[in-house]
């Protein structure tokens, strides 16, 4: 009932959420001559230096390895973006909510939402690249919008139970960065998941961001529609980290002012 109460919220300040949002994106890009042109150049960049470097060393044998490599990147980052920026969205916002009534769940909502427009100017790199390498996108790549999502969900979960936990505690700043760390390396993005010896699967099976990374690739690389257990294991651990979220920030909001 909290969960749905929340939406409705969210819809009666939708006209709030679009001004955070695109303050969001504005000042992300100010003073930039490419603007938001970097979105779809930035992501380009990395892949070919990264490409170079770990198809050159290690000799993945994997198929189209810039997309493969593309595509993990693009979706990490977007894990790594959102979460990171809503874990900071009270303390940001403190100077407001100090001042007015807002419902406080908006401003991580805004970061992540502002995380997610920012992905979908990604898009354009990933259909230049499939394009470019052959494997022409069709009419199932508008399924991405399932893993899209379910990941967008989950990324709220997190980002709520980070904002609530920093106001308390400044070292998850900190701690949070060394985790993002290690999840970039527990998560196959530049590698594929086949080399990961039998005795560190555990690694991938208790790894949310593999599965949500998987239900990408099934759509945008392997060019199929995405998997019913992909999703179904996505759609579980978008909802427990929604319903965590949820729960952790609206225990800690009513002290909020006395922190921030």
């Amino acid at each position: 009932m909290q969960i749905t109460a929340y939406f409705r919220s969210l819809y009666r300040y939708k006209y709030l959420i679009y001004v955070l949002v695109t303050r969001d994106i504005k000042k992300k890009y100010r003073r930039s001559v490419l603007g938001v042109l970097w979105s779809m150049l930035n992501p380009l960049l990395i892949m070919l230096i990264t490409a170079m470097v770990f198809s050159t060393l290690f000799r993945f044998a994997i198929e189209n390895y810039v997309l493969y490599l593309l595509v993990g990147q693009v979706v990490f980052t977007f894990y790594a973006e959102s979460t990171g920026f809503a874990m900071g969205s009270i303390l940001d916002n403190s100077p407001l909510i100090k001042k007015v009534y807002v419902p406080k769940y908006l401003f991580p909502f805004s970061r992540v939402a502002s995380s997610c427009v920012n992905l979908l100017f990604t898009f354009p790199a990933i259909l230049i690249m499939m394009i470019y390498t052959g494997a022409w996108p069709t009419w199932r790549v508008v399924s991405v919008v399932v893993p899209l999502g379910l990941m967008l969900v989950f990324c709220l979960g997190i980002g709520l139970a980070l904002a609530a936990c920093v106001v308390y505690f400044r070292d998850f700043f900190h701690l949070y960065g060394v985790l993002v760390s290690a999840l970039s390396y527990a998560t196959p993005i530049f590698y594929p998941e086949q080399i990961v010896p039998e005795h560190y699967q555990f690694i991938l099976t208790y790894n949310p961001l593999y599965y949500f990374v998987r239900g990408f690739r099934e759509v945008l690389y392997q060019g199929g529609l995405p998997h019913m257990d992909t999703m179904f294991v996505c759609a579980c651990l978008a909802l427990a980290a929604l319903a965590i979220g949820v729960a952790i920030f609206r225990r800690a909001q009513n002290h909020f002012i006395l922190y921030i």
